[in-house]
Formats: C-alpha cells, sequence, structure tokens
C-alpha cells in the first residue's frame, strides 16, 4: 500500500527520494525524479504540492490534452515550424498514450495549481521523454525534444485546457445520449405495456383523479427525451475552439494558420465536428459555455433524480406502501430482515443524482471566478463536469437495463387504490356542483365506502348516467364526463 500522503504536515513525504531517482532543474532549481517515471521535474513538484484528493487526472481530460499535443505536432509540422522528426516522434508518443500506455504517468491531482498549468506541463513532460526515447535518448535529458519547446510549441496552457474541456465533454456526448436514449425507450415500452392499467393520480401525496400507468411512464419517458434534445443543443456551443489564443487569447508566438490547421487536424484525430472559435479572447476569458452544458446537465439530473424518487414511491410495500409495480430484485435488501428486497438501483440513480447537482454548483461558482483574460480555475470545472457526464451516462443506462426494462405493474394493488379514491368525486362536481361533491368525498372516507357505493345509495345517479359518470377510463382522457361522444 502507497502510504506516502499520511503525513502530519499536509506535504506529500519525501519517499521520492529514498527511491532510484534522476535529477532535474527547472526554474525553481533541481529536484529529484523517480527514474522511472515518464514526467519530470514540473509534475513532480506538483505531484508533491497537491495531495489533495489523492484522484488521478480523468481518461477523457488525458485523452483530449493529448489529442491537443498529437494535433499542435502535425500542425508545427505542416507549417515547417517543428522538424517532421521531432514531430512524428512526439506524435508516436501521443498514440501510445492514447492506445492506453503509460496511463499510471498523468499523476497531477485535480485540484491542482490554476488554469491547469500542472497537468499541461505533465502531459509536455511524458510526450517528451517518451518521444525522446523512441528517438534514442533517455528520460530526463530532454534533447532533442524539449517539453516547453516542442511538444507545448505554439501553445499555452490558457488555452490547451480550455481547448480540452471542450474536447473532453464532445468525446462523453455520445455515450451520454445513447445511455438517455435507452432510458427514453425502456420508460416507453414500458408505457404501451401499462397503458390499460388504471389507478388512482396523486398529487400533494394525496389522492386524485385516475390516470394510467402507462401515461406515468410515457411522460417519464417525455421528460427524458426533451433533456436529450436538450443536451445535444448546449453541447453545440463547446464545438467552438479557442485553440491558437496562447497566452491571452491574442495568439502571440502561434502562426496565422496554427487555429485552422489545429481544428482539422482534431477533426481528423477525433471524429468530433469542431469549428474554429470567432473570437479566441471571448472564448478565454468566459467559461459560460462549459457552465451552460454543466447547467443542462444539473436540470437533467434533477428530473432523473425525482423520476427514481417516484419509481421507489410507486414499488412502496410490499404490504405497506403503494406498491403499484415491482421492480426486478438485484440484491437483498438488508443484513437483518431475511428477504427484504429494496428498490436498489433507482437509489443508487437518487445518488448520483444528488453529486451531479453539487458538481453543477462547483462549474458555477468556479465559472464566476475568472478574471480578466483567464479562469484560473479550470482544473474543477474540467474535473466536475466530466465527471458528471461519466456518472450520470453510467447511471442512466444501468437504471434502464437493470431497473426500469423489467418493471412490471400490479394491477390488481392500482384497481384497489382507484376504487377507494374519494377523488373521483370530481366527475360528479359538474353534475352536482362542488360544493355537494366535496361533501360527498368527505362522507365516502368516514363510511370508508367508495365513491360509487355512496352515488349509489344516495340514488344520485343511475344506470347508463351512472356508467358514464364514473367510466374510469374515461376520466384519464380530455373530456367532461357524461358529455362525451
Amino acid at each position: 500500500m502507497d502510504d506516502s500522503w499520511l503525513t502530519t504536515d499536509g506535504v506529500l513525504s519525501d519517499r521520492t527520494d529514498a527511491m532510484s531517482t534522476r535529477l532535474e532543474k527547472d526554474p525553481l532549481g533541481e529536484l529529484p525524479v523517480p527514474q522511472a517515471a515518464l514526467y519530470g521535474v514540473q509534475t513532480e513538484r506538483a505531484r508533491r504540492n497537491f495531495p489533495i484528493s489523492h484522484q488521478f487526472p480523468l481518461a477523457p481530460f488525458v485523452d483530449a490534452v493529448v489529442w491537443i499535443k498529437r494535433a499542435a505536432a502535425l500542425t508545427n509540422k505542416e507549417t515547417g515550424r517543428l522538424e517532421a522528426r521531432l514531430a512524428d516522434a512526439i506524435v508516436r508518443a501521443a498514440d501510445e498514450v492514447l492506445a492506453g500506455q503509460h496511463r499510471d504517468q498523468f499523476v497531477v491531482d485535480p485540484y491542482q495549481a490554476g488554469a491547469g498549468t500542472s497537468h499541461n506541463m505533465n502531459c509536455n513532460e511524458v510526450l517528451a521523454n517518451r518521444a525522446n526515447e523512441l528517438l534514442g535518448g533517455r528520460r530526463g535529458e530532454y534533447s532533442p525534444i524539449h517539453p516547453n519547446d516542442h511538444v507545448n510549441m505554439a501553445q499555452s496552457t490558457n488555452d490547451v485546457i480550455p481547448t480540452a474541456i471542450r474536447l473532453g465533454a464532445l468525446r462523453l456526448l455520445p455515450d451520454l445520449l445513447a445511455a438517455l436514449d435507452r432510458l427514453g425507450a425502456a420508460f416507453a415500452n414500458r408505457a404501451k405495456a401499462f397503458d390499460d392499467v388504471l389507478k388512482s393520480g396523486r398529487t400533494h401525496l394525496q389522492d386524485a383523479t385516475p390516470i394510467r400507468l402507462g401515461q406515468e411512464f410515457a411522460a417519464y419517458g417525455h421528460t427524458i427525451e426533451r433533456h436529450r434534445a436538450r443536451l445535444a443543443r448546449a453541447a453545440d456551443d463547446l464545438r467552438d475552439l479557442g485553440i491558437g489564443g496562447t497566452a491571452v487569447g491574442t495568439g502571440l508566438n502561434a502562426e496565422p494558420r496554427y487555429p485552422k490547421l489545429m481544428v482539422k487536424h482534431l477533426q481528423q484525430l477525433t471524429g468530433l465536428e469542431l469549428r474554429e472559435g470567432a473570437d479566441r479572447v471571448q472564448l478565454m476569458q468566459s467559461m459560460g459555455d462549459p457552465a451552460a452544458f454543466s447547467a443542462a446537465l444539473r436540470t437533467y439530473a434533477v428530473d432523473l433524480g425525482k423520476i427514481a424518487s417516484d419509481i421507489r414511491l410507486l414499488a412502496s410495500g410490499p404490504r405497506t406502501g403503494l406498491a403499484e409495480i415491482r421492480l426486478p430484485e438485484v440484491q437483498p435488501g438488508s443484513s437483518i430482515m431475511p428477504g427484504k428486497v429494496n428498490p436498489s438501483i433507482a437509489e443508487m440513480v437518487n445518488m448520483v443524482c444528488f453529486q451531479a447537482v453539487g458538481n453543477d454548483v462547483t462549474v458555477a461558482t468556479a465559472a464566476e471566478a475568472g478574471q480578466l483574460e483567464l479562469n484560473v480555475m479550470m482544473p474543477v470545472i474540467a474535473h466536475n463536469l466530466l465527471f458528471t457526464m461519466i456518472i450520470l451516462t453510467n447511471a442512466s443506462r444501468v437504471f434502464a437495463e437493470r431497473c426500469v426494462e423489467g418493471i412490471e405493474a400490479d394491477r390488481a394493488m392500482c384497481e384497489h387504490w382507484l376504487e377507494r379514491s374519494p377523488a373521483l368525486v370530481t366527475a360528479l362536481a359538474p353534475k352536482i356542483g362542488y360544493a355537494a361533491a366535496a361533501k360527498l368525498a368527505k362522507e365516502a372516507v368516514e363510511k370508508n365506502v367508495t365513491v360509487r357505493q355512496l352515488v349509489i345509495e344516495k340514488g344520485l345517479l343511475k344506470g347508463k348516467e351512472l356508467d358514464e359518470v364514473l367510466d374510469l377510463r374515461a376520466m384519464t382522457e380530455l373530456g367532461v364526463p357524461g358529455k362525451r361522444k
């Protein structure tokens, strides 16, 4: 077990010095770096400075930055600024990372120095060291390829990281939308199966007029579909890239052809639809596009959590709750109560939604904290935005797969509650008036009889008229009871 973080002063202990190390130097001086590390001195400083969450950067974020480094090598090769031999080595090193190699070399905590310079340098050093190895060099010598001069050529952390946030989110988008498609389809399928199941509606957790179970589930499906469309719309703004803005968005040290070529190479590499941003200064100053997309994720989480809570409520029981639906049994529900089965999947979905809402608060407040030409809070924006996409994608897919698709209706319980609902008097109100109907509802509850029994007992309606006004199926459709054609 690695216990290097167990220190009393909050600083990573210096166990590195006791290992096989190499000495590297940066503008702050010399520092030992693990001999086996592909990263270098600036990454090592960050590793020691930020033992905060003990989490590693998310894979989509690593990939996004490496995509940018690969595209930059190709772009600088195409303009003639970077020697082909060096560019090709950087591309080969990047391809190894993108294929899954060297992933343990990306070690900077998500909670790090502002803007993401530490992570950017982590990527620069890993690619430089590996590219030099491919050219016959050794780790830590940075010859002929230097992390800043070659891997970071024509770039700044300040345009790399905001571009990586956009690329990372766009990379995760198809899986997220596919998960929503499956969940929406699962609800639509159950809606068809339950279309003839009549039940009591409920408002304020009190009895309300009849509704079909299929209508409830169809509405859940339509909610998911609306969020799918909203997320796709919000994500479109992420396609505008500010790469080429370098330090403050003005493009100093980047050639005029660089931005357009970067977009071209990134499109070819990722298969994503991307656009050259119209105003690179604006795209650097503002985290509004990621914040807007995060807000769309939050809104989805709010509705998804509400649906999961509804499912738990409808499945409550099996003897002392509503018990109108039965969920697939996925695991035992208690360590002490034998035979108990809980709505485990729906509970998980609720937890994910709470986390997503909290993540959005972080994104929103961090986005507001930008100052002048840069938002230095980008690392926490990146981590929370991408993390939200990952957990919402997985939760939506699992919700569909292990819960919704296997839900069954308990028709008998639905009928049981509906027959006893005093809200059925609503259908009588056009005939006998609101006040009389309210009195009837109260009397039905006091006497513990159904509305139909009370109407018959009092002789308020008879025969065909009674059947038409108290037609439960008809009550679930638009129209006035007793006046439908």
